[in-house]
């Protein structure tokens, strides 16, 4: 799993976004919202700040999910993270 935490971190580096951003707390976080979904595509929002939030693309299935993409919104840019 850390390889996993640390592919989130590094495509968010790679964005330029400089803010703080931790691979485990947001595979967490993932995991909290998606519990007893359906399968299916879903946008879910996490504010970080009063001006920052965090939007993860993800699609849920069955016994997994695969987190598509991030968009990292800050007052004066989005920066975009895509995992695929």
């Amino acid at each position: 799993m850390e390889e996993f935490y640390q592919a989130i971190e590094e495509a968010i580096r790679n964005t330029g976004y400089n803010g703080p951003a931790n691979g485990q707390e947001i595979y967490d976080e993932i995991c909290d919202e998606i519990e007893d979904r359906e399968p299916g595509a879903y946008v879910f929002m996490s504010k970080k700040t009063e001006e920052i939030f965090f939007e993860y693309k993800i699609q849920i299935f069955e016994d997994q999910f695969n987190l598509s993409a991030i968009d990292i919104h800050s007052p004066d840019k989005v920066y975009h993270a895509d995992l695929d």
